[in-house]
């Protein structure tokens, strides 16, 4: 039962983002190291049905490993200063010969699959120039992308593919950073996605400087960061040389430009496009730079969803079974946690006499207890009480007494109760009765 649960859970979450992303614009950086995996396969045919969902979709591959195959194949000689590569004349050509031969690769996988992709030349790039007395030559930086040539290709159902390069306005060719260049493509192009499918597996709270607000999956695995955190994780770790951090660094950029969601994920996992994309947990990390969680008062629209949250408490006689009835009579004392339109929790706050309210109803999804929602309810409520001049909350419990004294909350006893509440007290349940003054 608890399996076809989760089944039916993740059909849902799959339906919810379905709608919600259909015709969105996804970039997607994948590591040339990627392309040589056993799974590589899957991963173009997970984009495959992504595209075929009507997900329109921007594919930049890295070419940094292929290059240094080729110029090393060709005997060509170049040097790096603060880890880029300085793009000499004589290079350049090779440079271009790796990075579209990578394109190509995927365009043909895509082919595979019966999607259409199309390689073009819509950077306009100009020269890093000169810094600290270090000319990078045919090392650019992006200027510029034809977002409405872009658009227009979208729009005909293909899949564009950019390779690393770029050129100026005389159609002189430039080496550019992919990750780079995928920042600014999702940024120009209004992206509600930008993900960097990566080699390497997630950050986990045991290597890394974890700041305030990260949040943390089960299995260790820093699974969210707002901008600001994720700021403050690079000021942390920034002795460091993980590549990662890099990733991090262009993901505050663009998740600070209007981008949604940028997603760091580990390329050689099974299917990893897909859970990221229609679970809310995911598989990588994920910075944000909207309100990625609220909590907002209760609609009557919400009913279900949280009598379907409430079912599992109340099978273990930890809630008290409400009704549809019952809760479309007093929905207004609700408040549910949101979470990309999917409601994950909810929680009530009843009035009584003697300036005195209820705390009731605290539910979650189980699947997403580990966020700490409950206590982001319940302090919530709290909140609340103050702005309406309460002077104290109360609780009733049979199996959640430790988690609200940890709350802050103290023992009571039923003459700590208001008449008005006292007189519906259930005797046979023998709740206990938890207090908080405010």
């Amino acid at each position: 039962m608890e399996h076809s649960k989760e089944q039916i859970d993740l059909i849902r979450e799959v339906f919810h983002y379905s709608h919600l992303f259909n015709d969105a614009v996804f970039v997607i950086k994948i590591d040339y190291r990627i392309i040589d995996h056993p799974l590589f396969p899957s991963l173009v045919k997970d984009l495959a049905l992504l595209h075929q969902m009507g997900i329109k979709m921007v594919i930049i591959p890295g070419a940094k490993a292929r290059i240094e195959e080729v110029l090393d194949r060709y005997g060509i000689e170049t040097r790096t200063a603060e880890g880029v590569r300085i793009s000499t004349e004589e290079s350049i050509p090779f440079i271009k010969m790796a990075a579209f031969d990578v394109s190509n690769r995927i365009m043909t996988m895509l082919a595979g699959q019966k999607v259409h992709a199309v390689i073009g030349n819509w950077v306009r790039a100009r020269s890093m120039g000169v810094i600290k007395g270090l000319d990078y030559q045919q090392t650019g930086i992006v200027e510029k992308i034809d977002v409405a040539l872009v658009k227009k290709i979208l729009a005909e159902g293909l899949i564009p593919v950019f390779p690393c390069i770029g050129w100026n306005s005389l159609g002189k060719p430039y080496n550019i950073n992919s990750n780079e260049l995928a920042t600014v493509a999702s940024i120009s192009l209004k992206a509600q996605k930008l993900f960097f499918v990566t080699p390497y597996p997630g950050l986990t709270e045991s290597a890394y400087k974890i700041p305030p607000g990260a949040y943390l999956a089960p299995d260790g695995r820093i699974s969210r960061l707002s901008v600001e955190a994720a700021l403050e994780f690079s000021r942390l770790n920034a002795d460091s040389s993980d590549p990662l951090l890099e990733y991090i660094d262009f993901g505050c950029r663009a998740a600070s430009r209007q981008v949604d969601r940028v997603h760091i994920i580990d390329g050689t996992i099974d299917g990893v496009i897909l859970k990221e994309i229609f679970s809310n947990l995911g598989m990588g990390m994920m910075i944000h730079g909207n309100i990625y969680d609220s909590i907002r008062s209760m609609e009557p629209r919400d009913v279900s969803d949280v009598l379907r949250l409430m079912e599992p408490l109340v099978e273990k006689e930890i809630l008290v079974r409400r009704t549809e009835d019952q809760l479309n009579a007093s929905y207004e004392n609700y408040v549910v946690y949101e979470v990309d339109d999917s409601i994950h929790g909810c929680g009530a706050l009843v009035e009584f006499s003697g300036d005195t309210a209820e705390i009731a109803g605290i539910a979650v999804d189980q699947s997403y207890k580990h966020l700490g929602i409950g206590q982001k309810i319940v302090e919530y409520l709290i909140g609340e009480a103050r702005k309406r001049g309460l002077g104290r909350v109360f609780v009733l419990t049979t199996q959640t007494a430790d988690w609200f004294q940890q709350l802050g909350f103290v023992p009571g006893d039923i003459s700590d109760l208001p008449e008005d509440r006292r007189r519906i007290y259930d005797t046979k349940r023998k709740s206990k009765i938890f207090k908080f003054l405010l």
